[in-house]
């Protein structure tokens, strides 16, 4: 069967695989689907991180008086 989505080959040890396989299990989802979704969120996760890390880099350097209002930015 050929497929157009990109395989990953990942080596896990036994407890994490088998926590997997009963996560799959409880949401009547393949192990395959399962392990996507985890990898998504994971990837979420990282992303958010960045993000609240460039947040706090900004907000050191935030100057009230040099700011510009939401009034003058989308002129309302």
């Amino acid at each position: 069967m050929a497929t157009k989505m990109p395989r990953l080959n990942v080596v896990l040890e036994p407890p994490m695989y088998f926590a997997i396989v009963d996560m799959a299990k409880r949401d009547g989802v393949s192990l395959s689907l399962k392990a996507r979704d985890l990898i998504k969120e994971a990837l979420e996760f990282c992303e958010d991180n960045f993000w609240v890390k460039e947040a706090k880099k900004r907000e050191r350097t935030f100057s009230r008086k040099k700011a510009i209002s939401h009034k003058k930015v989308w002129g309302k």
